[in-house]
């Protein structure tokens, strides 16, 4: 499935979960990075209106479907892909960050949830070591310097994969700079992912998320923060749709 925005070429090209673990696993072996992008609705309202976005998400090297709506899109295109929340991958990627035997850095949120995030993980991920946590500061900048110093500080610590939930774009701008300044890491952006296993903020209930519903739960959550959003994502829809719909030929 392909989303064109100019001369950027956005592709889920993980067409499911089981895909992309495979392939994540094949680089940890091969100590092989990677940048890791989960798509929503809301990242391509960003995509249309952010070059700098667009540029990152295009050096992606995993792209997966982090929303119902890029589903049904991929279904209008007859090129089906599966649901991957990103939330949804953090303790899977740590497993498979265990069984490797390698070190996993944290980045983003708060040093409160990162300690409580990195509790949990080790706690439902048994083997694995988090070597390193960093909470960057306000007005965080994945261009300046100090991103550089912090890529710099991942690769040092011998972490071979790194969540970044720094939101976007940010976290996807910063996980296409790691791919040049840290080449062995694996960059993985995650959103709220930490948040949620910190206790920070609260996922949709599981039956919620089953009829595809979670966004409406999160709307009535947090109303003046989302409504606008979600508004903006289903302006675009239609065009989506349609572009969907000429991928058929």
């Amino acid at each position: 499935m392909d989303f064109a925005y100019g001369p950027a070429l956005i592709r889920v090209n993980m067409p499911d979960r089981p895909a992309l673990l495979a392939e994540v696993t094949r680089r940890l072996r091969a100590g092989e990075g990677f940048a890791l992008a989960t798509l929503n609705l809301d990242h391509l309202v960003k995509l249309r209106g952010d070059r700098a976005f667009r540029e990152a998400y295009a050096a992606q090297d995993l792209v997966v479907a982090d929303g119902n709506p890029i589903v049904w899109l991929s279904r209008l295109a007859r090129r089906p892909v599966g649901l991957v929340p990103g939330s949804d991958l953090v303790i899977p990627l740590a497993d498979l960050a265990a069984a490797q035997g390698v070190g996993i850095a944290l980045v983003g949120t708060t040093e409160a949830a990162l300690a409580a995030a990195a509790e949990e993980i080790e706690r439902r991920a048994p083997g694995c070591r988090i070597v390193l946590r960093i909470a960057p500061p306000m007005g965080f900048d994945p261009d300046g310097d100090a991103a550089r110093d912090l890529l710099h500080r991942v690769r040092d610590s011998g972490a071979r994969l790194c969540f970044l939930a720094l939101g976007a774009p940010r976290q996807e701008r910063l996980a296409a700079r790691g791919r040049a300044e840290a080449p062995a890491v694996g960059f993985a952006s995650v959103g709220a992912g930490l948040d949620f296993l910190a206790g920070n903020q609260t996922r949709a209930p599981e039956w919620v998320r089953r009829i595809a519903m979670e966004w409406a739960w999160r709307m009535l959550s947090a109303p003046r923060r989302l409504v606008p959003r979600y508004a903006r994502c289903a302006a675009i829809l239609p065009s989506e749709a349609v572009a969907a719909l000429r991928q058929r030929r």
